[in-house]
């Protein structure tokens, strides 16, 4: 049975390029899953995420006039909107020992800091334009 566009099937890594992976598809044929298909995340190095000879089950995204199958991994399963779940109950050493105006000082500390550096950054973008005279009024 042939391969079709928008189909999910199962490979095998054959190779893996900077840009990629080949992968072996049913009945003998071959795609590419580009590196921007191979995962949800950011990925620098394709082989950080798949090996050769790794079993994988790709989606077909197209199939061109003469024979290239392009292919993706990241399609081929969905990817979950589940948030990280994250335990509020628990928390480090350093906020244990810390009173809540203790903390509230530290967030303003590091809120003031990090508002006077924009201030500075906005400061010295805008210096260029301010200094600047009309010179048609001459």
């Amino acid at each position: 049975m042939p391969v079709s566009v928008g189909e999910i099937v199962e490979g095998t890594v054959t190779g893996i390029t900077n840009f990629g992976a080949f992968i072996q598809l049913p009945e003998g044929k071959s795609g590419l899953v580009h590196i921007s298909e191979v995962s949800h995340d950011y990925v620098e190095k394709v082989s950080d995420y798949l090996k050769k000879d790794q079993k994988v089950k790709v989606k077909v995204l197209s199939i061109s006039a003469d024979g290239k199958i392009s292919l993706s991994v990241r399609q081929a399963k969905p990817k979950t909107s589940k948030p990280v779940e994250i335990d509020w109950s628990r928390q480090d050493d350093r906020q244990r020992s810390m009173s809540f105006e203790d903390m509230l000082n530290s967030y303003l500390k590091d809120s003031n800091e990090k508002m006077d550096q924009i201030k500075t950054k906005d400061g010295r973008k805008s210096f260029g334009v301010r200094g600047k005279k009309n010179s048609s009024n001459d």
